[in-house]
């Protein structure tokens, strides 16, 4: 008898958006080797962890090496003086009281994005902006809580909400009560934000239908604008209906390292079949209890150097960094004439393609004739067709010397 697949997976029917752009880079770097490639599409950061940060991170491996301080096994949901310098910074300061059981420390955003479908029924109704990061799609494909891929690019039984030029990019409210809510804001990949008053839309809507917003806030960082809530918790209301979701990796360099942290409050509830409710904040526990052992000792010392003085110095320099290469991204592009979004709260710039050229084709014209490597648009969704993402996150230098070279090309 042979052994059966999970047949899910095959509903996916293209390669995950970023391995499917490695593919046709490495084919054209192999190609033309003299080609001086310059990557603005992979949200990979290029600046190094923090002095602050790789000075705690050196300390801590130091320890694991001596016989007195070696650690074993740490607890599956984050060290306590990890927790409690979270709690501290990134809450305490905007009026959120957190206890340390309702924050837990993991290896990434994306992982915690992706698992969270877990604790959720099969038969939930899910709604994605659109476009949307692809792991809240694919994720729940996975799953089995979809049907097949319709000839639009959607997927049947989730609930898409367009996010275009003509609605300013910004989701409306579901026409029809949906069961669980992703939400990214900074917004991966337009770059768009939420006021507080939109994103308080959200949280009455969730209120009002019984719903869950799984909100990533993985480019809080980034946001200049002071109308901008860095935490969905600023939201009255929010403890009862969101999960938040938080990374190290894109304000503190930790894309290489690993570490994030996700929020469940103990108000937020889901229900058994009877009606009964449940603490999501038991149920989280209790899978990552299971699934996952924790993210390493050294690193999440390292973690606790994003909140020293000299971290969070570092940090903003950073920061201000890539948003100067954001800004110059912005104004080229518009300087030649392009549809420009995002760049303002966030380090995405979501570029309209020029004339009738779909995503793909601008991608295959900006490293043929460019050698720049962005992200087409329409592999985050039907509604990102059209687009073209580019980030902020690569050296001042190569910013620079790419906008120099679209700006010589014929669009």
């Amino acid at each position: 008898m042979a052994v059966k697949i999970n047949e899910n997976y095959l509903l996916i029917k293209s390669n995950y958006i970023f391995s499917e752009i490695n593919q046709r880079v490495e084919k054209y770097q192999n190609d033309n080797p003299d080609a001086d490639i310059i990557r603005m599409g992979i949200g990979d950061v290029t600046r190094p962890l923090p002095e602050a940060v790789t000075q705690k991170f050196t300390e801590a491996v130091q320890e694991m090496g001596d016989p007195k301080s070696f650690r074993g096994y740490g607890p599956e949901q984050g060290y306590d003086f990890l927790i409690e310098e979270i709690i501290k910074n990134d809450y305490a300061p905007r009026g959120i009281d957190l206890s340390v059981d309702e924050v837990f420390v993991s290896d990434g955003a994306k992982c915690d994005t992706g698992n969270i479908q877990e604790i959720f029924d099969l038969s939930s109704t899910v709604a994605v902006t659109d476009p949307v990061y692809p792991v809240y799609v694919e994720s729940n494909v996975m799953a089995g809580r979809t049907g097949p891929m319709m000839d639009d690019g959607r997927y049947q039984k989730l609930v898409y909400i367009p996010c275009t030029e003509e609605n300013g990019f910004i989701p409306e409210l579901p026409e029809t009560p949906v069961d669980l809510i992703y939400l990214c804001f900074p917004n991966n990949p337009t770059g768009m934000a939420l006021t507080t008053e939109q994103l308080a839309q959200w949280v009455d809507y969730a209120r009002e239908n019984n719903s869950i917003i799984l909100f990533d806030a993985a480019y809080e960082a980034y946001i200049q604008e002071d109308d901008i809530p860095h935490s969905i918790y600023e939201i009255e209301g929010a403890r009862e209906v969101a999960i938040e979701f938080r990374s190290f990796s894109k304000n503190a360099g930790f894309t290489g390292t690993r570490c994030a942290y996700t929020v469940v409050p103990k108000e937020v509830m889901g229900f058994d079949s009877a009606g009964n409710p449940h603490s999501l904040n038991s149920l989280w526990n209790r899978r990552q209890t299971t699934k996952f052992n924790g993210v390493s000792y050294p690193v999440q010392v390292a973690a606790c150097g994003v909140y020293s003085p000299e971290g969070r110095a570092e940090i903003k320099e950073s920061i201000d960094y890539y948003m100067q290469n954001a800004s110059i991204i912005r104004n080229s592009l518009k300087d030649i004439g392009l549809r420009v979004y995002g760049g303002v709260n966030s380090p995405y710039i979501w570029v309209k393609t020029p004339g009738d050229m779909n995503s793909w084709e601008f991608f295959d014209l900006l490293l043929d004739e460019a050698h720049i490597v962005g992200t087409p648009g329409v592999g985050f969704g039907p509604s990102g067709e059209g687009y073209l993402r580019l980030t902020a996150f690569n050296t001042l230098e190569n910013t620079e010397k790419a906008m120099e070279r679209i700006s010589k090309l014929s669009l």
